[in-house]
């Protein structure tokens, strides 16, 4: 038997991806979008349940079930009449496998870290209708409409929602199975590709934005090889909010906000419904893309949620979160908190909104708390008023809201981009060099990160921009923070598999079997076992080289099994 046949060789996706192919499981298609659709209603003894879960045989445990009952409807105090959109983040229940068929996800290997499946959280994405209906004891119809993912893409799911919620509360559950099994007919989620997607007579037309794409605008029409009959729908995002509209009232403070997210601060949003305060955390965490936030953030939470204790004790330090929040019972919960931001409705209109101030957290003390942000930071940057009179002008010149969010995003971007690439140039210097790459000992070790040393480097690499201010203390406010240990893991795994690749092909390049010519049984047979680690590791991770190097080194290992002694050969194909 070959060793490269192994099971050991065919793990992970690969094998997963084989079994497909034979065996279509059910719902597969399904699930690589949403893990379940709910319908929770309220219930006059039991307050909000869950009504009805779709695919019927998904797992959610209890506590999963009770989260998403609770954050499914705004509290009493948001007074959302009609037709209310937001959305919400979980965690979910320890030990349940990270995906429904227990396969290692394609898509998070080729998606910006940024629109990865979450391996921890679910996302909620709720239609709520509250109207008067005389036939109900409280004299209200209401329920939501929920879609539960692992995808962090808010824009496409609230579209969905738009075209099927209207359509569920007039028809019910027949048309909730039509809607699911449509969605089970939808092409893989494939970042970099340009997908349509069917669903109720309507085509929504996306594109996932892959690894090695700059972040763009609207998704490139591609020649598609299906006909559609119906022109689609383009969504020009999957993901992004409209800025300008969740950052109307604290335009001048962007610079501040910026920092506190990039910092991991511990930050709360009060706002006057789930629209507004989900709406807003999403906007929050963006600002500093593409660098991943790795704090959590919950876009609504609400007192029944299960980490209510766990982040509001007063026994310790505010935990790194932005919490979204709309329940004025929070202001009293959350006095010693840091950073507070409390705002009004957003309504667009053609003038500028009145802007909130910065205030002191003393003054944060009653249920009718007026808006403003409620801090004591001390920004380390300037604030970049040409960005400002920019979007000043734009109000004036009646320039649309898209145009507005596409002016802030690329503005947000080039900063983090800035501030990111120092750091980048300095990782790169810690990577042992390509020369010293030898096939015959183990590969060298990259250097470790100094935070002294890299801040040396900022006299001649620091940020190129504009911007001015106190980059030293902000880098070193940095270091302590959740993001860039999130940064700096991700960065030295993917450095640690650059240096393994380097070494797979200076080992590919030398001549194994000459080097064997003079070697001993033990050391020709040690070197084979150490060359079959390599591969099966490369494979199973899914290290970035070429499928031809691997064969070579393959062919390169059959190569010095066969020049050994016949009884050795048999051995080492046994294993």
């Amino acid at each position: 038997m070959d060793p490269f046949e192994s099971s050991d060789a065919l793990e992970g996706p690969s094998k997963a991806a084989a079994t497909n192919t034979e065996v279509p499981v059910p719902w597969s298609r399904f699930s690589a979008w949403l893990e379940c659709v709910c319908v929770v209603t309220f219930d006059l003894e039991l307050g909000q349940a869950i009504e009805l879960v779709y695919p019927h045989d998904v797992r959610l445990t209890e506590k999963e079930k009770t989260s998403i009952c609770y954050l499914s409807f705004p509290d009493s105090y948001s007074g959302c009449l009609g037709d209310t959109q937001f959305s919400f983040r979980l965690r979910q229940s320890v030990g349940r496998s990270s995906s429904w068929f227990g396969q290692e996800d394609v898509y998070n290997k080729d998606a910006p870290v940024t629109l990865q499946k979450e391996h921890a959280h679910f996302h909620g994405y709720v239609y709520f209708r509250q109207v008067k209906d005389a036939s109900v004891k409280r004299g209200y119809f209401q329920k939501s409409l929920v879609v539960v993912s692992r995808l962090p893409f808010v824009n496409l799911f609230h579209s969905l929602l738009k075209v099927i919620a209207p359509e569920y509360f007039e028809k019910q559950e027949p048309c909730l199975e039509t809607v699911c099994n449509e969605i089970d007919q939808w092409p893989a989620p494939v970042p970099g590709q340009t997908l349509n997607l069917p669903v109720m007579g309507v085509v929504m037309q996306v594109r996932i934005h892959s690894k090695v794409e700059t972040p763009a605008g609207s998704p490139v029409k591609q020649p598609q090889t299906e006909n559609l009959l119906l022109a689609p729908t383009v969504l020009p995002s999957v993901h992004e909010l409209d800025l300008f509209k969740c950052f109307q009232s604290v335009l001048i403070h962007v610079q501040m906000l910026w920092e506190l997210v990039l910092l991991g601060e511990p930050v709360v949003v009060m706002a006057p419904s789930p629209t507004v305060s989900s709406e807003t955390v999403l906007a929050l965490v963006s600002t500093i893309a593409p660098l991943h936030y790795c704090g959590d953030y919950r876009p609504y939470f609400t007192i029944h949620d299960s980490e209510f204790k766990e982040y509001t004790t007063r026994t310790q330090a505010p935990p790194n979160v932005i919490l979204g929040v709309t329940n004025p019972f929070f202001i009293k919960t959350f006095q010693c908190w840091p950073h507070i931001i409390r705002l009004g409705d957003l309504k667009m209109s053609g003038d500028l909104p009145k802007q909130v101030k910065v205030k002191k957290l003393a003054k944060l003390k009653t249920l009718d708390t007026k808006t403003g942000i409620y801090t004591a930071y001390k920004t380390f940057l300037h604030k970049d008023k040409a960005l400002i009179k920019r979007l000043l002008k734009g109000i004036q010149k009646k320039r649309p809201s898209e145009v507005q969010s596409a002016i802030l995003r690329r503005h947000l971007l080039e900063q983090t981009q800035s501030f990111i690439l120092p750091l980048e140039q300095y990782l790169e210097s810690l990577m042992p060099p390509q020369r010293s790459m030898s096939p015959w000992k183990t590969p060298p070790q990259i250097r470790a990160f100094s935070q002294d040393e890299f801040m040396k480097t900022l006299e001649q690499a620091g940020p190129q921009l504009t911007l001015k201010g106190d980059w030293t203390g902000l880098y070193r406010r940095f270091f302590r923070s959740p993001n860039f240990d999130g940064w700096y893991r991700l960065r030295h795994r993917e450095m640690t598999q650059k240096v393994e690749c380097l070494h797979l092909e200076a080992i590919c390049a030398a001549d194994l079997l000459t080097w064997t010519k003079d070697k001993s049984e033990v050391e020709i047979v040690d070197l084979i076992l150490k060359l079959r680690e390599k591969l099966t590791r490369a494979r199973k991770h899914q290290l970035p080289v070429k499928e031809e190097l691997l064969e070579r080194l393959e062919q390169s290992i059959q190569t010095i099994i066969s020049s050994l002694p016949e009884d050795l050969q048999t051995l080492l194909h046994r294993q």
